[in-house]
């Protein structure tokens, strides 16, 4: 069994307080010292992908390729004091099985999950999260959905007992070494009921050391823009992981510009009968990613990772260099 503290030794989670501007969500403390959040990197998850849950050095990002056509879009944290973090959990429950590969079998708590937004490709798995995990925090956005699995999330959400946290700009949330700041939406759009939710997509960036991670949910070029006009959002960062699966929809030439990243990541599902992209290689039957994108990309010195192609992708910093892990290694 896990030896992390109950919530009532430690004392409550996830109360905002003021500091600078916006607020400050402190995460739990670890039980060997530090925080919960041990390593630091994001990685997107995959069949050999493994991250170790022990306080440690580098930070831990992973992104996870599932085969399906519309993709599993889900990011799986963990900092340098063990830390856990889910940015949202993929159209079923093939989320719980990369879990599995990258926490100890033993460990069922994850500290914090985020809903970008209320698409069934970004939802559904968190439900099944919901039900195999103690859940302490919870940050979404409040938006309102119609259908049976919104429906399961709310119920979802209402039964697990974790702190329910609406998602606006100004908001940081402190992992040990690591932290993510919240930059879109700029306001709270709790129980709105939006035609395009795909903008209403949480937008965080997640600092650690000299390292920055930019998570863009599903966002269009419209939101980009309204971030690149915004005052004292700060969007330059090493990895970027683009809207929208890389549809045309999103990443626009100067919101690239504006990003300077080092390293591109598009969460895309699996290829399928289709059009062929601007490498002659098959795009899922969404048209994912776009043959636009992929030029504009060609004209930075950018490397790019693609979970349809190199599987799940594992990025690492120990604040400073940054390391990559495919499974498809056969593919870098």
């Amino acid at each position: 069994p896990s030896s992390r503290p109950t919530a009532a030794q430690i004392g409550p989670v996830g109360v905002f307080g003021d500091i600078s501007y916006g607020y400050y969500m402190p995460v739990l403390p670890h039980p060997q010292g530090g925080h919960h959040i041990a390593r630091g990197h994001i990685s997107c998850l995959h069949p050999h992908t493994h991250i170790i849950g022990t306080v440690g050095l580098d930070l831990d990002v992973a992104l996870v390729e599932a085969g399906v056509a519309a993709g599993i879009d889900a990011i799986f944290i963990e900092t340098p004091q063990v830390h856990q973090v889910l940015i949202d959990g993929g159209p079923d429950d093939t989320v719980l099985e990369k879990l599995g590969q990258v926490m100890p079998y033993w460990d069922r708590d994850i500290d914090l999950i985020v809903l970008t937004h209320p698409e069934y490709d970004h939802l559904s798995g968190l439900i099944d999260v919901l039900e195999q995990y103690d859940v302490e925090n919870i940050l979404w956005t409040g938006v309102l959905q119609e259908g049976a699995r919104y429906e399961e999330w709310l119920r979802a959400i209402g039964q697990e007992g974790a702190r329910i946290v609406l998602a606006r700009s100004g908001q940081k949330i402190k992992m040990g070494q690591a932290l993510m700041d919240v930059l879109y939406p700029f306001q709270s759009i709790e129980g709105q009921a939006p035609t395009n939710l795909n903008n209403t997509s949480v937008v965080s960036r997640l600092v650690f050391g000299e390292s920055a991670f930019l998570f863009c949910g599903d966002v269009f070029s419209s939101v980009e823009q309204k971030m690149l006009d915004r005052k004292g959002i700060v969007l330059d960062s090493d990895v970027l992981k683009v809207g929208h699966h890389g549809s045309k929809t999103s990443s626009s030439r100067k919101f690239l510009e504006a990003v300077s990243p080092k390293i591109v990541v598009i969460s895309v599902g699996g290829r399928s009968v289709g059009g062929k992209d601007c490498d002659n290689k098959e795009r899922n039957r969404y048209g994912h990613p776009s043959c636009g994108l992929l030029d504009l990309l060609k004209s930075y010195d950018i490397t790019l990772l693609r979970t349809d192609i190199h599987g799940d992708i594992e990025i690492s910093s120990d604040g400073r260099n940054l390391d990559i892990s495919i499974s498809n290694e056969e593919k870098i």
